[in-house]
């Protein structure tokens, strides 16, 4: 049986969104699947992908081909950068230790990378949106109220509450 690792396609028309899968080579492209991997959505900037990495890796070496698309998402989330460390264990260049070291310092770089790339994108976001509509304008608490109502006398304050209706009465 053949195995690929590739994409399912969900969500609406025109608004796409994959789940990463291990299927069978034979099975349709939306159809029976073996196991689900992640999550990819193409639609958001940077696209979102979610990947159980150690699964995927698990699959790579059980001999499952990945589609294009698919290859690349497992080279961003750096399961081929773990399997040719993992070549490196095997052939004796370097231990176990030191390879899952190069592979979380891969990971935090790319990561971090990632994270700047949002960072950016919000930005350029914020910057759009004050072109267009502007600053919005702050409004001012008026303090100079407060400071004054202190100031008050309690007998300022017994005439102010007298109504003009009573004002009457006193005058009659």
């Amino acid at each position: 049986m053949a195995l690929k690792i590739r994409l399912q396609r969900k969500g609406r028309k025109k608004k796409p969104f994959y789940h990463i899968v291990a299927a069978d080579a034979r099975a349709p492209r939306d159809g029976k699947f073996i196991q689900k991997l992640g999550i990819y959505n193409p639609l958001t900037v940077p696209a979102t992908i979610e990947l159980d990495r150690d699964a995927a890796y698990d699959w790579l070496m059980k001999g499952a081909q990945p589609t294009d698309t698919a290859r690349a998402i497992l080279k961003f989330k750096g399961v081929y950068y773990k399997k040719h460390l993992q070549r490196g264990v095997s052939k004796g260049a370097f231990d176990q230790e030191a390879a899952d070291k190069m592979l979380n310092e891969w990971l935090e770089a790319k990561e971090a990378k990632v994270e700047k790339r949002k960072v950016a994108t919000q930005n350029e976001l914020e910057a759009r949106r004050k072109k267009i509509f502007g600053v919005a304008p702050v409004k001012k608490v008026e303090e100079p109220v407060e400071e004054a109502a202190e100031e008050t006398t309690p007998e300022a304050a017994v005439e102010s509450t007298e109504t003009p209706a009573e004002d009457n009465a006193d005058q009659a």
